[in-house]
């Protein structure tokens, strides 16, 4: 199991991105959750199998049609055991 923090920057507030994030991870089987941050970008948390995990990596990278992701950080962290995914 791993688990990643992810920064998204772009156009990812107001287009749907956390809702989306939220299916994407349950189709994939990844437990965390995203929320909006202040500052305009999408903070999310990705904890599950490496390849589930790094399938949801990729699709934030994207995002939905309606986002326009222009950079993502990610921090590898240690896993908490998280369940489910949740919006924030």
């Amino acid at each position: 199991m791993i688990r990643r923090r992810l920064i998204v920057r772009g156009r990812v507030q107001g287009v749907g991105f956390r809702y989306a994030c939220e299916q994407a991870a349950a189709r994939a089987g990844v437990r965390g959750w995203v929320r909006n941050r202040s500052d305009g970008t999408v903070e999310a948390v990705l904890e599950g199998e490496t390849s589930a995990v790094e399938s949801m990596t990729g699709w934030v990278r994207q995002g939905p049609p309606a986002a326009a992701v222009t950079g993502v950080d990610v921090t590898d962290e240690d896993p908490e055991g998280l369940s489910g995914f949740t919006v924030r």
